[in-house]
């Protein structure tokens, strides 16, 4: 089983209560358990991690990229100006979907710009808690192709 890391910066650990108009009713519990769900579905194992740190999300995906782990990725606001975020994303060597709740470019104007895109595999925005699983899925089949492929 693949093992992939779901990482969520700033204040998503509130969601249900911040902006529920933007983000929605439910929790980050629920987000948890979605995500948790879908890896199972899809042979995945799922580690679902949040912080408001931006030092404590770069030595995550210092790990992810020393262990060569895909990661499903919400930066939230680290999305519009961190660098550094950037820099230790492009240090990954298996799949980084970057993923939004929202659609950031529907959004106010300093949402749309992504400094973390370009080194994505891909984004997925604007679909709610859906986004992660298609995410997830994504990933799922990258790492499945890789398989095949050798």
């Amino acid at each position: 089983m693949n093992r992939v890391l779901v990482l969520n910066g700033p204040n998503l650990r509130r969601l249900g209560v911040r902006e529920p108009d933007v983000y929605g009713s439910e929790s980050f519990e629920d987000l948890t358990a979605l995500c948790r769900d879908t890896g199972r579905r899809l042979d995945l194992q799922v580690e679902v991690r949040q912080t408001d740190d931006e030092a404590e999300m770069i030595r995550w995906v210092h790990e992810a990229a020393d262990e060569r782990l895909p990661v499903v990725l919400n930066p939230a606001a680290f999305t519009h100006y961190s660098y550094a975020l950037r820099d230790a994303l492009a240090q990954l060597r298996a799949p980084l979907v970057e993923v939004h709740i929202s659609n950031p470019a529907t959004r106010e104007e300093f949402r749309h710009t992504s400094v973390v895109a370009g080194v994505a595999t891909g984004t997925i925005a604007g679909f709610g808690f859906m986004s992660y699983v298609l995410a997830l899925q994504a990933v799922a089949e990258i790492v499945a192709e890789r398989h095949r492929t050798g």
